[in-house]
């Protein structure tokens, strides 16, 4: 089959996180043979968001209005700061209800090897966002993989000279998980991370 703009469409989808090209030639032809309503709908959604869709100019987060509605909501914490990775950290943090202070989105995390340094991350705009708002906690909620963990001690050691408790949310095994099929960085983890109870 010889369709420039077919292949141009698997292409295209190809750039989604997780396609390879067999899920790419799935979903475009499914997408034209039995979903054209769909395909035109996902297409006007993606063209809006694209036009529309920005950043919160205080926490960095995916936004439609110049304050997200974290930022803007009076009922949030202020005294609070949690440093996140990415929107889609902060949408996992949200979902669970349980913490309701502010968030500073970072761009990823510190990786020399892929060009990603402190200026691409975003910490001067994380600094600058401490000095025009004082906050009294920050909790670091950086992925514990090796760039997340560079990250968030990058971080503390910038934060060290200021007048604010700095805190890493605990990392170890999950709710309902057996010990035996925890893994060992897992469990070492938990086991740094423990908590006294009495």
């Amino acid at each position: 089959m010889n369709s420039p703009i077919l292949d141009e469409l698997i292409q295209s989808l190809r750039c989604l996180p997780g396609v390879g090209p067999k899920t790419a030639q799935r979903m475009a032809l499914y997408l034209l043979e039995r979903n054209r309503i769909g395909a035109a709908r996902l297409s006007e959604s993606i063209g809006m968001a694209l036009q529309r869709v920005g950043h919160c100019e205080q926490c960095r987060t995916l936004s439609e209005e110049t304050l997200c509605s974290l930022c803007s909501n009076p009922s949030r914490d202020g005294r609070l700061l949690c440093i996140v990775g990415s929107p889609a950290d902060l949408m996992a943090i949200e979902q669970t209800g349980s913490y309701r202070g502010l968030y500073f989105v970072l761009t990823g995390h510190l990786s020399p090897i892929d060009g990603m340094g402190p200026r691409e991350i975003g910490i001067d705009a994380l600094l600058s966002l401490l000095d025009r708002h004082p906050v009294q906690e920050i909790i670091l909620a950086n992925n514990p993989t090796v760039e997340g963990e560079a990250t968030a001690y990058y971080i503390a050691g910038l934060l060290k000279d200021r007048p604010v408790l700095l805190s890493r949310i605990a990392h170890g095994v999950p709710v309902g998980g057996e010990l035996e099929y925890v893994d060992g960085g897992t469990l070492s983890h938990a086991f740094n991370g423990r908590q006294q109870l009495r």
